[in-house]
């Protein structure tokens, strides 16, 4: 099977490992499965995320990890901007420069640069300036790019803000929607993690967190998908849905995941 894996509440969160998930990937790998890790966090570089899987016992090869900002440095490439603007991780900045883009720093310098591209993703380092010159640059006209629409995003100690607010304040102050998403609920990222291994997406088997991104573009693409109560998802949420909504397949934790995914290569 392939599995297209997300990161953030699924295999981690921040800096903790879900436990015995990189140890049931490494397993489904030697049995013949293949995993490919399909990220909307767009903070950090692919070589990163992949040095940050091999470091946790997950397995991973090269290729194997499609991130929201890989995937928005490809979009924008296409269309070539002057200059763009970055409210957004170091990584996302650096996967924009690797496909030659031209990138300045959301701060009135980068404002009197005149970008003609804006990329928002999510920022550790967001302050008000960060934000207030991104909002120019988003009034002036230029290409607003959201990485993803995600609210928050797990970690250890909780719920943490995600990029989608902040592209939500971006929009809100500046009147106007982004002109393009990237990211999951967008079914983008699953058909290309396919794609780089000649699958058809419809075989794929998702394991995510999040019934609002990662279920819904594995109903997109029409794959079977595994929704993990390890990141954003509770119990509760499931349970209060109505039954023709609920995901058929559930997992609270590594336990689980593998008995389910053990029923879908048999079946």
């Amino acid at each position: 099977m392939l599995l297209l894996v997300d990161l953030d509440g699924v295999v981690y969160r921040g800096p903790e490992p879900v436990p015995g998930v990189a140890e049931l990937l490494s397993r489904r790998v030697a049995a013949g499965d293949r995993v490919i890790y399909c990220t909307n966090n767009s903070r950090w570089h692919r070589s990163q995320y992949r040095a940050r899987l091999a470091e946790m016992g997950a397995p991973v090869a090269e290729g194997g990890v499609v991130s929201a900002a890989r995937a928005t440095a490809l979009a924008l490439a296409e269309r070539a901007p002057r200059r763009t603007m970055v409210l957004g991780g170091p990584g996302l900045a650096r996967e924009l420069r690797d496909v030659g883009l031209r990138v300045v720093p959301p701060t009135p310098r980068g404002v009197a640069a005149a970008p003609d591209a804006l990329v928002v993703g999510v920022d550790f380092s967001l302050s008000y300036r960060r934000l207030s010159s991104a909002v120019m640059v988003a009034r002036g006209g230029a290409l607003f790019v959201a990485t993803n629409r995600d609210r928050v995003f797990p970690l250890p100690d909780g719920l943490h803000a995600g990029a989608g607010s902040i592209v939500e304040a971006v929009a809100y102050a500046s009147a106007r929607e982004p002109d393009l998403t990237i990211g999951k609920p967008e079914p983008g990222l699953f058909l290309e993690a396919a794609a780089s291994v000649g699958v058809d997406p419809a075989s794929a088997v998702v394991i995510g967190d999040s019934l609002h991104t990662d279920l819904v573009a594995a109903r997109t693409i029409g794959a079977r998908a595994v929704l993990m109560l390890t990141g954003v998802t509770t119990r509760a949420t499931v349970d209060a849905l109505p039954p023709a909504e609920r995901p058929p397949y559930v997992a609270a934790d590594a336990g689980e995941l593998a008995a389910i995914l053990d029923r879908l290569a048999a079946g």
